[in-house]
């Protein structure tokens, strides 16, 4: 039956798998072929019938853990401020955590970019996910500010509302190791599109806690604390998944994984302007962000949820959007020309007296901020040779995640003594000039798919 759906899908000139990144069945490289016929006998075809027909099953069981993490990431992204104002902490001490977080996060991605090629990633995956567990539980359980510190750093929470982690380059040198250079930002696209799309969902679940005091009568610090066992729950699906990837140590006919060196000068610089930005996005992480309109405009949980589930759908269409877009005008400057203007929203912001302005240039921010998301990693995995992209989505997502730690305090200190929106002036201003040397550096220094066509 949904063989013969997906035929009259397909003679209508529509297929769900094209439209969303396909992954051709064969590559240039001659060793994925060898590579998929090997998966092809470990993994029946017809359960990755959503997949395009050449993928392999990594793809699907990526793109489903990176749906469960991301619903974790968006619920608690907005409940953490509001789990720790009940718990009786200040502004600026909810800066020092999400400083803790980030800079957590950047330590462990640092650790793995450092032994990545001694591991197979499918048991770094599985740790990882692990320890997502521990974290959520940990935070449902403990109270007292320094443990939770100290939870915070080691642990997996995310108070941004992209991914920040140490999944992130390991999920990505994975995804990049099956399509071609054509259909690569495609694929990094609709794994933004379901972290996003999801993520939005989770956003709006932020609500729950509210609806759960008025139904049940349960205390608001008790229904923060079920949201975050729910985190610790999803901590597990991700688990489940990741030990259904296939072990690449055991498949000869892969690119084994090497530390940096051929691209090390290019992977540093691209680090170094990647970190300008995530200082100036530190300053404006979703946790910080909800705390900022919560003061400002004393607004509920269910409404601030509400609204970055609306950001967080027009993120998810601007993936598939910039896939398109760079095709026409290349990847870089895919990059500057739509981040640009959501940096002039950013600054605008602060300037609003009331919501619905705020509410639209927030929308409108949206709706072009993340377009850099896939092109921006599918850049480094192209510029990049195969056996490097490991180590480099390491290298570039570390110093990003380090320089997005920084800032998160620096934004609480502001809050705490200003309602001004300092933060957000500070980091619209700081995009821009990210924005601009970025195309000042990198606009000659083109992917394989654009010097194949001549560009």
């Amino acid at each position: 039956m949904f063989d013969i759906g997906r035929a009259l899908w397909r003679r209508g000139g529509f297929d769900l798998g094209q439209s969303l990144g396909a992954i051709p069945l064969a590559r240039q490289e001659p060793d994925l072929t060898a590579q998929r016929s090997t998966q092809a006998l470990r993994y029946p075809k017809h359960r990755f019938a959503l997949l395009p027909s050449g993928a392999g099953p990594a793809a699907s069981y990526l793109l489903a853990s990176r749906g469960l993490r991301a619903f974790g990431d968006g619920l608690v992204s907005l409940l953490l401020p509001a789990y720790l104002a009940a718990l009786g902490f200040n502004p600026f001490e909810i800066g020092i955590f999400s400083t803790a977080t980030l800079s957590g996060s950047a330590a462990l991605t640092l650790g793995v970019g450092a032994v990545a090629h001694r591991f197979s990633r499918r048991s770094l995956l599985v740790a990882a996910a692990g320890l997502m567990v521990l974290t959520g539980l940990a935070f449902a359980l403990v109270h007292d500010f320094w443990p939770l510190l100290l939870v915070a750093f080691v642990g997996t929470l995310n108070p941004s509302s992209g991914d920040v982690s140490v999944f992130l380059p390991l999920e990505h040198a994975q995804l990049a190791h099956g399509v071609t250079d054509r259909d690569r930002t495609a694929l990094f696209a609709r794994y933004s599109v379901v972290g996003s799309l999801i993520g939005a969902v989770g956003a709006l679940a932020a609500g729950a806690p509210d609806l759960l005091r008025q139904l049940v009568g349960l205390e608001i610090k008790q229904a923060l604390q079920l949201a975050f066992l729910l985190y610790a729950f999803l901590g597990v699906g991700s688990l489940l998944l990741y030990r259904r990837l296939p072990d690449e140590s055991i498949d000869e006919s892969a690119t084994p994984a090497e530390p940096l060196r051929k691209s090390r000068a290019i992977v540093f610089t691209l680090a170094a302007l990647f970190s300008l930005d995530a200082f100036a996005g530190g300053l404006v992480v979703q946790s910080l962000l909800a705390l900022w309109l919560y003061q400002t405009f004393g607004l509920s949980l269910a409404t601030t949820g509400a609204i970055f589930f609306c950001t967080g759908v027009l993120s998810a269409v601007s993936y598939l959007v910039a896939v398109q877009i760079s095709k026409r005008i290349g990847l870089v400057n895919t990059m500057v020309f739509t981040h640009l203007p959501s940096s002039l929203c950013l600054l605008l912001i602060p300037f609003m007296h009331s919501l619905p302005p705020v509410i639209v240039l927030l929308l409108i921010r949206s709706a072009l901020s993340q377009m850099d998301v896939p092109t921006r990693t599918s850049y480094v995995m192209a510029v990049v040779t195969p056996g490097e992209r490991a180590a480099a989505a390491s290298v570039t997502a570390v110093p990003r995640s380090l320089a997005a730690a920084a800032s998160p305090m620096l934004a609480g200190s502001l809050l705490a003594i200003s309602g001004f929106g300092w933060p957000l002036l500070i980091a619209g201003a700081l995009k821009i000039v990210y924005d601009i040397l970025l195309l000042a550096m990198f606009r000659k220094v083109r992917p394989p798919e654009e010097r194949r066509d001549g560009q």
